[in-house]
């Protein structure tokens, strides 16, 4: 029997979860590179794994690289897009963001199994829209849209993550530095009491501490191969 693939041609014909779970098989480090390959096939080109073995050796290298190819091209942000009918806008004023915006992009950009939560805080529905400008629905978490943004196209999920981290690098290293150059003992108090932590100083490193590992995640995610883990 003929084996007929429906191979993407680019990345906004591979939606956001296809990529989680390949990304599930790529970072098992008991996996085999020609596994790997092979569940990239199964996943990307929608078949089933026992007809992927079945395809010749040299077909599945041309195929790997052909993924490789299209993941290494550069992409641009895209300020919207559309899913099932609904068209998202990405955050306006970044400089605005709230705080709790902010917190849950870091916490959720880290990890590519909760991209989508990330995608839900970085694109939200589009209320009003007059040529390229427009306006986005208010913040209320993700649990209104992260399911939805499974499907988001990985041409726009991509670049916005890679935006959203050396954006995220950029104030790390700001405020690492203010903290650890400007703080005195009155104000590491002051900032302990607004951040609920302890009052004696050590609540403080533990904090910039924090603050290090975060910068360290998003230093290595920039540098990371979108294929690999």
């Amino acid at each position: 029997m003929k084996l007929e693939l429906v191979i993407p041609t680019s990345l906004s014909e591979i939606p956001l979860m296809h990529y989680q779970k390949y990304m599930v098989v790529a970072s098992n480090k008991d996996n085999s590179e020609l596994f790997i390959s092979q569940k990239m096939i199964e996943i990307f080109c929608g078949i089933e794994l026992k007809n992927v073995v079945n395809i010749k050796l040299s077909d599945v290298i041309d195929l790997v690289t052909h993924f490789k190819k299209i993941f290494d091209k550069k992409l641009e942000l895209k300020k919207t897009f559309e899913i099932q009918g609904v068209k998202f806008g990405f955050i306006n004023e970044l400089q605005d963001i709230s705080f709790g915006e902010y917190v849950d992009l870091e916490s959720n950009i880290i990890d590519v199994q909760s991209f989508h939560k990330a995608m839900a805080v970085m694109y939200r529905p589009i209320t009003s829209q007059k040529g390229d400008k427009y306006t986005i629905d208010k913040y209320s978490g993700t649990a209104n849209y992260a399911e939805l943004m499974k499907y988001a196209p990985l041409d726009v999920v991509l670049p916005a993550s890679v935006f959203f981290w050396n954006l995220g690098n950029e104030l790390l290293t700001a405020t690492l530095s203010y903290l650890e150059s400007k703080m005195t003992k009155k104000s590491k108090t002051i900032l302990a009491k607004q951040l609920n932590l302890d009052n004696d100083g050590d609540g403080i490193s533990q904090y910039i501490n924090s603050l290090k590992e975060t910068l360290q995640s998003l230093n290595e995610l920039q540098n990371k191969d979108f294929l690999s883990a």
